[in-house]
């Protein structure tokens, strides 16, 4: 039996996720959290779990920041991205924080079964456009746009920030980045927790100071 822990706060995608993986007798999902930090609670009261599902974009604590703390504190646990971002940076840092695997949301149950299967047995589970990226990033590592070091922003983040600092409304720049205002709002919550500010005007000015934005 592989023990199976998922990470989704979209309840919806949530439940189609579990539905995809309660077509495999060989899959028991042991629960399910909402963020990052709910994880890790539930992984302290029971962590003999061999997989870990691990949605990115989520309130409290991101999948990033809770793959590199469970990878240092259960290195045993295997986690695989599973996300609808395919971004150059996002896909570099989930690798960084220990990531196992990465696969898109929209994978079929065969293709989440069988980047399980992989990973488990010491592969690495990759959507074929996330290892197109993976290898373009160990080709030209450059390319990985590292403008947000300083405070391990993602690279949605960045741009949200870039766009905070036009004096921007959530409206115009979900507009102008094609994403819902509660993504936006969301997106803007994670890097005023990363960058520790808690206003617009202090964002801008350590993205000036720091040099995120030019």
């Amino acid at each position: 039996m592989i023990r199976i822990a998922l990470a989704e706060d979209n309840s919806f995608l949530a439940q189609s996720l579990m539905a995809k993986l309660g077509l495999f007798d060989e899959f028991k999902v042991k629960f399910h959290a909402f963020d990052g930090a709910e994880l890790i609670s539930e992984l302290e009261q029971d962590s003999n779990v061999d997989v870990i599902l691990m949605d990115i974009q989520m309130p409290i604590m991101n999948g990033i920041e809770a793959t590199r703390e469970i990878s240092r504190i259960y290195p045993q646990i295997k986690i695989i991205m599973l996300t609808i971002l395919d971004e150059d940076q996002t896909v570099y840092e989930a690798i960084q924080a220990g990531a196992a695997g990465y696969l898109v949301k929209e994978s079929g149950p065969q293709e989440i079964f069988d980047g399980i299967k992989h990973t488990l047995n010491g592969g690495a589970a990759l959507s074929p456009g996330i290892a197109l990226k993976a290898m373009k990033m160990v080709r030209n590592p450059e390319s990985v746009n590292i403008e947000s070091a300083h405070f391990d922003l993602s690279e949605r983040e960045l741009q949200v920030l870039q766009q905070i600092t036009k004096g921007l409304n959530y409206k115009q720049i979900a507009a102008n980045l094609i994403i819902s205002p509660n993504t936006v709002r969301r997106h803007q919550e994670n890097l005023y927790r990363k960058m520790g500010v808690a206003n617009k005007a202090e964002a801008v000015q350590k993205a000036y100071q720091f040099g995120l934005i030019t």
